[in-house]
């Protein structure tokens, strides 16, 4: 039974989805169905949340809708719907959890962009 639990467990990493950290700003590609059609749908937001967990790990990202409606979805890391993420910019943060974005609203829900000495991203 243990073997059987091992096996299950032993996930690859989805080649297409980077390091990711709390703070950075990411596009997410993200497949859904819509009757018999499949398409693309792009989430752009801030990274609030990583969980780790092997097979079960998952992160939060959230965004600003229109009217400022804080919408957030959670995606599975090693889900096949999660075509790929692209990170568009790092920010310097000093918390793994961003819970305190929330309650903030325009020029104080901002994160300072991290920025990178002598090298390249």
């Amino acid at each position: 039974m243990a073997d059987l639990m091992k096996s299950v467990e032993r996930v690859e990493p989805n080649p297409n989805i980077p390091e990711l950290r709390s703070g950075d700003t990411v596009r997410v590609y993200n497949r859904i169905v819509e009757g018999e059609r499949e398409r693309v749908q792009v989430f752009q937001g801030t990274v609030m949340r990583l969980r780790k967990g092997g097979i079960h790990a998952n992160f939060t990202v959230r965004r600003i809708a229109a009217h400022g409606i804080g919408v957030e979805r959670t995606f599975l890391l090693n889900s096949p719907r999660v075509e790929k993420v692209e990170i568009l910019r790092r920010a310097h943060v000093r918390r793994a959890q961003l819970y305190y974005l929330r309650g903030r609203r325009g020029k104080s829900a901002r994160l300072r962009e991290k920025r990178y000495v002598g090298e390249s991203k």
